[in-house]
C-alpha cells in the first residue's frame, strides 16, 4: 500500500451551493495536492495525464492531442519532454514514416502505476467516506458521462433578461 496524506479542503460556508464544475474542481484540486507530496523528479500532473493517456500498444500525436484536448504542437513539446526524461519512447510508424507512435516506457509504466496506487488511496478514503456502494454508484455515473460519446447542447439556457425582451 501506498504511504499517501490526503490533504483535507478548507470548509465552504454552509450557504454555497456549488455547482457541478466546481465540486469536481475541488476532488481534482484534491487529487493535485495529494500527488504534489511526493517527489515526482520534476512531473507534473500534465505529464501524468498525458502518460496515463498513452496506450499500451503506442498512441499517435494526433490521437493523444484528441483525447487530452491539447494541440498537437502542446502535446509533442510534452511528448519531448517525457522522451528527455526517459518516460516514453517515440518511433516512426513504418507504414507511414509522418506519424510518430508514443509508448511508455519501463520507467513511464513505473511511474504510472505510482500515480495510480496513489489515485486509490484517494478513492479508498472517499470510498470511506460515503460507503462502498455509494462511492461505486458515483463513480459508475461519472464514467458514464464522462465517456458518453455525444456532443453537449450548447445553447445557453434563458434567463429573466431574455424574457424581458422578448415584448
Amino acid at each position: 500500500m501506498v504511504d499517501v496524506k490526503v490533504p483535507l479542503l478548507p470548509p465552504l460556508p454552509q450557504d454555497v451551493d456549488l455547482h457541478v464544475v466546481a465540486l469536481t474542481d475541488r476532488l481534482l484540486e484534491i487529487v493535485r495536492q495529494t500527488l504534489m507530496t511526493q517527489d515526482w523528479s520534476g512531473l507534473r500532473n500534465s505529464h501524468f495525464r498525458l502518460l496515463s493517456c498513452v496506450s499500451v500498444t503506442g498512441s499517435t500525436i494526433t490521437e493523444l492531442s484528441r483525447v487530452l484536448f491539447m494541440t498537437k504542437q502542446a502535446v509533442g513539446q510534452f511528448v519531448t519532454q517525457l522522451q528527455d526524461s526517459g518516460h516514453l519512447d517515440v518511433k516512426i510508424d513504418e507504414l507511414d514514416r509522418r506519424r510518430r507512435i508514443v509508448m511508455r516506457t519501463v520507467q513511464g509504466d513505473r511511474v504510472i502505476g505510482q500515480v495510480n496506487a496513489t489515485i486509490g488511496v484517494i478513492e479508498q478514503r472517499w470510498s470511506d467516506l460515503v460507503g462502498q456502494e455509494d462511492y461505486r454508484t458515483f463513480r459508475n455515473v461519472l464514467q458514464q458521462i464522462a465517456l458518453d460519446p455525444s456532443p453537449p447542447e450548447t445553447s445557453r439556457p434563458s434567463t429573466e433578461r431574455d424574457a424581458g425582451s422578448s415584448s
